[in-house]
């Protein structure tokens, strides 16, 4: 289905910034976000980011807000609120109580799974992708947009990368084995981080387990980029 004037024009707010639409979904009665004047939501899509996409616009605003703390959240929602309002939509922030679902919402939304590494994986942007926020929509805006099911259905039918990778070079690469079939033992990462071997490794070149995924590689994030996300993390 053509995507509506009003998603076109959405799109392209977003795309000043280096953001995009990551896909949406119809919201079930007895679990949609109650917005703000107290309606319930009927829609909502998801804004993030492919690669590096939003760096220069971010690091533009870092310039001009120096200082600021947590910086990528409050740019997100220096950038994001306003294109929503004008779309008749209202932001929510992964950083803001009442936590919102985001993971379960990108998996229903664009058909994503997990990889080894916890991270959802997407066929053509491997694990090199964010999201910064959820619109929400009201019945009659959500309308207006058309949500449509074919991109989250094109997507499911990408087979999983990780189906078919044998050797599982991510849960390999670790310097200190972190992550494992149970998920990342986040002490043992931190502890790693904070030693020299990981202040020149990974806290310079980015999380070796995570590059070691072959998929999407033309999306990995720059050195700058890739520094601030690890030091975000540790």
């Amino acid at each position: 289905m053509p995507a509506s004037a009003e998603t076109r024009a959405l799109e392209n707010a977003l795309a000043e910034k280096g953001l995009r639409l990551r896909g949406w979904m119809r919201l079930d009665a007895a679990t949609s976000p109650i917005m703000a004047e107290g309606a319930l939501s009927s829609a909502l899509c998801l804004v993030g980011h492919a690669g590096g996409e939003f760096w220069p616009s971010f690091a533009e605003w870092c310039n001009e807000h120096p200082g600021t703390a947590n910086p990528l959240d409050s740019w997100s929602k220096a950038v994001i609120k306003p294109v929503a309002a004008v779309a008749g939509g209202e932001a929510v922030f992964p950083s803001d109580r009442p936590w919102h679902p985001f993971q379960q919402w990108a998996m229903a939304a664009e058909g994503l799974k997990a990889s080894p590494l916890g991270m959802l994986i997407h066929p053509e942007f491997g694990l090199w992708h964010g999201y910064r926020c959820a619109i929400l929509f009201g019945a009659e805006a959500a309308a207006s947009f058309g949500v449509a099911e074919a991109e989250r259905a094109q997507i499911r039918a990408s087979p999983h990368p990780c189906d078919s990778c044998v050797d599982k070079p991510c849960l390999l690469r670790c310097p200190v084995g972190a992550f494992t079939h149970d998920g990342l033992a986040v002490s043992i990462c931190r502890e790693y981080l904070a030693s020299d071997d990981g202040k020149q490794g990974c806290m310079v070149s980015g999380c070796l387990a995570r590059e070691a995924c072959p998929v999407g590689l033309k999306y990995r994030y720059g050195e700058a980029q890739m520094r601030f996300h690890m030091a975000a993390f540790a």
